[in-house]
């Protein structure tokens, strides 16, 4: 309470210039003039032949300002889990099945800066959400102009917008909930002409539910944008400093029994609170992007980027530290030219990624580095280059794009003085070709199809896993993805639909498995045939400003992913027909958005999933569920002030559930229960 009394003081007697920012809080925003930027289409939403979400700010205003999941879960075809607080796993069509934890097999860009380093991990969990307006979610393979990746692509937007009047702005919020949540941000925006910058600063901590899943992150960020003439210069830079403890996986009956519990010593392993198992990561990050227009139709765009992070992790069997530095390059060369009603774009780049990462294993002696057990050097190198062209003529649009890609690992153990050579993997070398053609069927409705390969070669997570061993002999996983969609709005703009159903072979797929002592490695298995129908939908059934309910829209999303092995033998199994690990084959999101003429808001949002297998044998399921979230607020403006007073409750059901899973674990130690009923409050200013 007295951080709460605090810090509204400290916002009363700001004397700054004001700017009625405005709180998007109608719950929904019309896609149809929004431009799309996946794959340098630049095209309408509903004009584009991709499979694309946008997440507008509204919609991640949705729910409790602490995190991108609710957001990102509402979209067909994306699943975000949340093993413990800060412990995040993201997938898109089902890509969850070699992600123990993390982000891998879906590439991630900030500003078209890339965040994915070389080794082929995204540490999605250092961005505030309060530090992101919008965002893409591309699925499916993207591999002709994003490089390695079969899942999809994340593009995540905050760039400052310029103004015709030198202006500043000051907003900051604060939230407080259960289970000792405290979250606050503060943001300074400059903007004119030619110049915008925005600082902003971030602050989360919570005891969370369970034992041992304490979190507490600070972040600090720049992001800036200059244009002099024909060029422009974004800037995004950003120090992070979180910590977040990891209680581990329980089986079905350590749940049952209490699901508070973090996993408990068994045998000869201790358990996660005498280990004292956490992760300390500090990660300091720089890229620049300039682009400069060269002549009325030839332009350019390049990227530069370093990034350190260092880590500390004292788990169950070892202590970890880790040092990484990634460096990045690309560049593309755009033409674009109109003959006549045809409009040509052609584009040509490449992208270069290199990390470098120093791990060193102790015994971990009661969350103390103990004794030396192994140290280690790891060098990624990733690159490719790419062609892409696009052809548009009145109703039609062709799109076919062409990359090379290449990955190589050089491992090196320090403390072995009997490994007299580096080793190295073979060169993931591999050509991917991407063809899309789309067709406006009305004004208001558009038909597309692709055609597209997508391969995902290991990380370095899982050249190198828990267990210590070098599996030089992974090799990438790849398949060709084939859909189909139509998208646009009817009734007069007031319904917006999104359909598309695709057909996914995947090849040599990387699968999980521990041993054990619980170390997670990863083999290439078999494959999996991934077909899935996706449908998303939004009803705009009110508006009308001078009435009482001023607007009212109801939205829902439907994944349908039957995803099974096709040809997949482990040992003297023999898994073919058998569903796809960790994931639910019917997801179902949906919810309304009511807002008043007196501003007050509501916002509800359902999550209904089905089963989720838990072992390739499909001998475990994680029970279906539903999550019902809940958040009221009213907007206030009072001079040039904007107020926004909210308060929410998430798992109103107050259901038992595991929102993120250990696929394959040893033992049954499958499930990572989620909180029971909890609340949270909260204002934000803008002024």
């Amino acid at each position: 309470m007295k951080k709460l009394i605090y810090f509204i003081l400290l916002l009363l007697v700001q004397k700054v210039n004001a700017q009625k920012l405005g709180f998007t809080d109608t719950g929904t925003d019309t896609l149809q003039g929004i431009t799309v930027h996946a794959f340098m289409l630049n095209k309408k939403w509903k004009d584009a032949p991709v499979a694309v979400a946008l997440i507008s700010q509204s919609e991640i205003q949705r729910s409790a300002p602490t995190s991108l999941l609710p957001a990102l879960n509402s979209v067909a075809g994306v699943r975000m889990e949340e093993r413990s607080p800060g412990s995040y796993r993201l997938s898109i069509r089902g890509s969850t099945l070699r992600s123990p934890f993390g982000v891998r097999n879906v590439k991630v860009y900030w500003n078209d800066i890339p965040l994915t380093d070389g080794g082929g991990n995204t540490y999605l969990n250092l961005i505030d959400v309060s530090q992101i307006n919008t965002a893409e979610v591309i699925k499916g393979p993207s591999s002709s102009i994003y490089g390695a990746g079969t899942g999809g692509v994340l593009l995540l937007n905050s760039v400052p917008s310029f103004t015709e009047n030198k202006q500043n702005h000051f907003n900051a919020g604060i939230t407080g909930g259960s289970y000792g949540l405290f979250a606050q941000n503060a943001g300074y925006t400059f903007q004119n002409k030619q110049f915008a910058s925005v600082l902003q600063q971030s602050h989360l901590q919570s005891n969370s539910y369970r034992q041992q899943s304490a979190v507490r992150r600070d972040t600090y960020n720049w992001i800036a944008k200059w244009q002099t003439g024909a060029q422009t210069l974004d800037v995004l830079a950003f120090y992070s400093n979180m910590y977040y403890q990891t209680p581990g996986g329980l089986t079905l009956a350590e749940m049952l029994k209490n699901p508070t519990a973090a996993r408990p010593a068994v045998g000869t392993t201790p358990g996660a609170v005498e280990q004292k198992s956490a992760i300390y990561d500090k990660t300091a990050f720089a890229g620049l992007h300039h682009t400069l227009q060269i002549n009325p139709s030839l332009s350019t765009e390049s990227v530069v980027l370093v990034n350190h992070n260092a880590i500390t992790n004292p788990f169950l069997t070892k202590y970890e530290n880790r040092d990484e530095t990634n460096t990045g390059l690309s560049a593309k060369l755009i033409y674009q030219h109109k003959i006549g009603q045809l409009t040509l774009q052609w584009v040509n780049g490449g992208e270069w990624l290199y990390n470098h990462s120093r791990i060193d294993d102790y015994a971990n002696n009661g969350g103390i580095a103990g004794n030396v057990q192994f140290k280690d050097n790891l060098f990624a190198n990733q690159w490719y280059v790419f062609s892409q062209l696009q052809l548009s003529r009145k109703k039609f649009t062709f799109n076919v794009g062409l990359s090379f890609n290449n990955q190589q690992l050089l491992y090196r153990r320090l403390t072995d003085s009997t490994m007299l050579h580096d080793l190295t993997t073979q060169n993931q070398q591999v050509f991917t070709p991407r063809f899309s053609m789309g067709y406006q069927l009305t004004p208001a409705v558009f038909w597309y199809a692709i055609a597209a390969k997508g391969f995902s070669p290991p990380t370095l997570a899982e050249f190198f896993p828990q267990d210590r061993i070098f599996h030089s002999e992974l090799k990438a996983e790849y398949g060709w993805n084939v859909e189909t969609g139509i998208k646009g709005s009817l009734l007069n703009n007031a319904l917006r639909f999104d359909v598309a159903a695709y057909h996914f072979q995947l090849q040599n797929a990387i699968v999980m498995r521990v041993n054990a002592q619980g170390a997670q490695y990863f083999v290439n298995s078999g494959g999996a045939l991934e077909n899935g129908i996706e449908i998303s939908a939004n009803y705009r059934l009110w508006q009308k400003n001078t009435a009482f309910i001023s607007r009212f829209n109801v939205w829902s999303s439907y994944s349908f992913q039957p995803y099974h092995f096709s040809n997949y033998e482990q040992r003297s199994n023999n898994y073919a027909g058998k569903a796809v690990t960790g994931v639910p084959k019917n997801i179902i999101n949906g919810g309304i958005d009511m807002v008043t003429a007196n501003h007050f808001y509501v916002h509800a949002i359902l999550c209904a999933t089905a089963a989720i297998p838990l072992n390739d044998g499909n001998t475990s399921y994680a029970d279906a569920y539903q999550n019902l979230q809940l958040k009221i607020g009213k907007t206030i403006q009072w001079k040039q002030i904007m107020l926004n007073i909210f308060a929410g409750m998430d798992n109103v059901l107050n259901q038992k559930y595991s929102l993120g899973n250990d696929i394959n674990a040893f033992g049954g130690r499958y499930y990572n229960p989620a909180p029971r009923r909890n609340y949270y409050a909260g204002m934000s200013f803008n002024l």
